[in-house]
C-alpha cells in the first residue's frame, strides 16, 4: 500500500486557461512543482486520484498557480477545487545531509543537551532565511525553535528526538 503526502490543496481556479490557484503544503515547492512531475489529484468524492503532469508553475501573491498537460481551459479544471495534490512516498527524493522532510520532524520530541525534555514538534514555519520549528509544550504553551546549527545539534529521525542547546532566553 502506496504512502502519499499532500503537497497541496486546489482553492480555486485562476483566469481561463486552466491554471489552478493552490495553498501549498510543500517542503520544496520549486522542486514539487517542476514542469514535467507528476502529481495526483484526490477528489473527495472519487476512489482513484487524477495523476497529472505539471506544465506551468509560478507564484502569484501568495499562491501558487499551477497548469497541467492536457488541462488548457477553466472549464477541464473547474472540477479540482477544493482537491487535495498528493505524491507518492516513491516520488520523495533523497536530501542532502541536514535536510528533513515536514513529516520527519512534525511529531518528534525535543531534549536539550542536558536531557530536560522541551515539548513536541507540532507545525513548521518558513519564514525566511531558516525555517522554525513550532514545539508544544507539556503547559500548553509554544516555543519557536529556529533550524539553525546553533540551536539545533542533532536530528534523530529513527527514535523522532531532536537535541537543541537554546540560546538564552529562547525558552522563556
Amino acid at each position: 500500500m502506496e504512502k502519499w503526502f499532500n503537497v497541496g490543496k486546489i482553492v480555486n481556479t485562476h483566469g481561463i486557461r486552466g491554471e489552478v490557484r493552490v495553498i501549498s503544503r510543500t517542503d520544496f515547492p520549486e522542486e514539487r512543482y517542476k514542469k514535467g512531475n507528476t502529481l495526483y489529484i484526490f477528489m473527495e468524492k472519487s476512489k482513484e486520484p487524477v495523476a497529472v503532469t505539471v506544465k506551468s508553475h509560478r507564484v502569484h501573491k501568495s499562491f501558487d498557480l499551477l497548469a497541467f498537460e492536457g488541462y488548457d481551459n477553466i472549464n477541464l479544471v473547474e472540477k479540482f477545487k477544493g482537491a487535495m495534490l498528493k505524491v507518492p512516498e516513491s516520488q520523495l527524493g533523497e536530501l542532502d545531509e541536514g535536510e528533513y522532510y515536514f513529516h520527519e520532524i512534525i511529531g518528534c520530541t525535543v531534549v536539550t543537551e542536558e536531557g530536560e525534555t522541551i515539548g513536541t514538534v507540532k507545525e513548521i514555519l518558513t519564514p525566511g532565511a531558516n525555517d522554525v520549528w513550532v514545539v508544544k509544550r507539556d503547559n500548553g504553551k509554544e516555543v519557536l525553535i529556529p533550524y539553525i546549527e546553533d540551536v539545533v545539534k542533532n536530528v534523530d529521525v529513527e527514535t523522532k528526538t531532536i537535541t537543541i542547546r537554546p540560546m538564552e532566553g529562547l525558552l522563556e
